[in-house]
């Protein structure tokens, strides 16, 4: 199991909701060219508690977290098709959570707990 976790939770500004069924998926960047890791969909919270696959420790890097929102059932078309969040995380990053707050013409992120 990795010593880095990542979990997420895409929330609807505008209707003050959870967005469910968003495909999220987590990809490494390696030598110039991104590895997808793991892809799941968020629950009816809005939420996937964890992104990182089983397996051997995730060494730090450069990650990202993209949201397909063109294929979330549960939100009325956005204007964004798709959010990328790439973020770098040391070795001992720990636990990271990127939580996604869409609006209809804006989102915004940050380093969650």
């Amino acid at each position: 199991m990795s010593s880095i976790s990542i979990s997420t939770h895409v929330l609807d500004t505008a209707s003050g909701l959870p967005v469910a069924g968003v495909p999220v998926s987590l990809a490494q960047l390696e030598s110039d060219l991104w590895t997808e890791l793991a892809a799941a969909a968020t629950d009816a919270d809005g939420r996937i508690g964890e992104l990182v696959p089983d397996g051997p420790a995730l060494p730090g890097g450069r990650y990202r977290v993209r949201f397909d929102l063109e294929g979330a059932g549960s939100i009325e078309r956005s204007w964004y098709p798709e959010v990328a969040i790439v973020v770098d995380l040391a070795d001992d990053a720990g636990h990271v959570h990127v939580p996604l707050l869409l609006a209809p013409y804006g989102y915004t992120t940050y380093r969650g707990s």
